[in-house]
């Protein structure tokens, strides 16, 4: 079987995932310097892009899956759902292939981790949410911000460095966080952002049952996205058997892109498919083509409802391929180039404009309108980071958890950062 082919685990209510209730007790009463960028040397950049794209059977050889499954032809959608989601996997790729370019043009410091080849999976979901909903991410989240609703300016200018990110410059790549779009973080070591999601999941119901909070709409809904690698760590198991407990609004989505770094996710787990391990807790476990938008949307879509209706929490593993190495700073020399040419063939960003095409749903001048406006928009938000000031050093001292006297003042009872010296030997940024 294929491993793009759609399985799925019957529990009740079962949906078919493409390619590839009981009433619950309420829980809680029991219980260096560089030249400024301007917009003609952006555009020669841009220009100089070349499109990224990649494919590969994660379980070549493997038997075939226990659990019923099948694949379905995808349901068409109508234009606009069409152009959001081909806008927003656009603006994923292409903020990305800026962010390579800006890195190794000195602007971006640190591991920076790109989003290129997984953006039907953020954009599969994350379209789907209202602003009320909460995201938590991975150090992987450029693109989960963007799909969000964080602006490019906020998003650049945090990876810059600068005041004006979304983080006024002191989150950097792997912790972009806001509260205004309910987007609860990226964390850099893997596994951290499941407790709390699992915690605003717990939250969002609380609020429903105890505090008797009205949504109109539902229960308020957490996305937890985490890659391949975080599915053998203990608060991946705690938390699912928490939220299936207590059936919390949560959905669990793994990205499985194959790799977790430089370890194959085949030699890494006893049984590559993730999927079944949402069955093991009595919730269903669904495996997706995650390098089509259309399929993962389907899936999204029932989850997301499930949750939202309160009938508790869902796995979905999104099988999909990162086009890059696992950081900027990774020559991507384990990968074989076999593997990465069939990934190559599989680009979802490519697949999405076939469908268009297909479907008459925009014409090939349309959606290059599209794709100008998104390398406007970039470069805007480049030029704006760029130009953006850095934070002072008063800033080092402040969003910690303990008052820095006795660590960070002087002799003198002054802040050691206010001494012209403090930074002196250091790399000045």
């Amino acid at each position: 079987m294929s491993a793009f082919s759609a399985a799925k685990i019957l529990s009740p209510p079962p949906f078919v995932a493409r390619f590839a209730s009981e009433k619950s007790l309420c829980p809680f009463l029991s219980s260096p310097s560089v030249p400024a960028l301007t917009r003609s040397a952006l555009r020669s950049i841009r220009l100089l892009r070349t499109p990224l794209a990649v494919s590969s059977d994660v379980v070549i050889g493997q038997k075939p899956l226990a659990s019923s499954s099948s694949a379905t032809q995808n349901e068409d959608v109508d234009r606009e759902v069409a152009l959001v989601l081909y806008e927003d996997m656009v603006l994923g790729r292409f903020f990305e292939d800026m962010c390579a370019q800006m890195y190794y043009r000195g602007k971006m410091f640190g591991f920076v981790h790109l989003y290129n080849g997984q953006e039907a999976v953020s954009t599969g979901f994350i379209k789907l949410l209202e602003a009320r909903d909460c995201v938590v991410s991975t150090y992987r989240d450029h693109v989960h911000a963007l799909s969000k609703g964080v602006a490019a300016r906020a998003v650049m200018a945090e990876l810059f460095g600068k005041t004006t990110g979304c983080c006024r410059g002191q989150g950097g790549s792997m912790h972009m966080f806001s509260s205004t779009h309910n987007l609860l973080g990226g964390f850099a070591f893997i596994g951290e952002g499941i407790p709390v999601a699992t915690g605003a999941a717990f939250s969002s119901k609380y609020r429903h049952e105890v505090l008797k909070e009205s949504n109109p709409n539902g229960l308020d809904v957490t996305v937890a996205f985490f890659g391949d690698g975080t599915c053998n760590n203990g608060q991946f198991f705690e938390c699912l058997n928490m939220a299936q407990l207590w059936k919390l609004p949560i959905v669990f989505v793994v990205e499985n892109n194959l790799w977790a770094i430089g370890m194959s996710h085949v030699r890494a787990t006893s049984d590559p498919e993730i999927w079944k391990k949402g069955p093991a807790f009595g919730m269903p476990g669904y495996h997706v083509d995650g390098m089509d938008v259309l399929k993962v949307r389907e899936v999204a879509i029932e989850a997301i409802a499930r949750a939202r209706r309160g009938d508790g929490p869902t796995l979905v593993e999104c099988e999909t391929y990162r086009f890059r190495g696992h950081s900027l700073a990774d020559p991507d020399e384990l990968r074989k180039p076999d593997e990465k040419a069939h990934y190559a063939a599989r680009d979802p960003i490519a697949a999405l404009k076939s469908y268009i095409l297909e479907k008459n749903l925009a014409t090939e001048s349309e959606l290059k309108v599209i794709e100008e406006k998104i390398d406007n928009l970039i470069e805007d938000a480049v030029e704006f980071a760029d130009s953006s000031p850095h934070p002072p050093r008063s800033q080092l001292l402040e969003n910690v958890f303990v008052d820095p006297k006795g660590f960070g003042i002087g002799p003198d009872g002054k802040y050691r950062c206010e001494d012209p010296k403090f930074t002196e030997g250091t790399a000045q940024v």
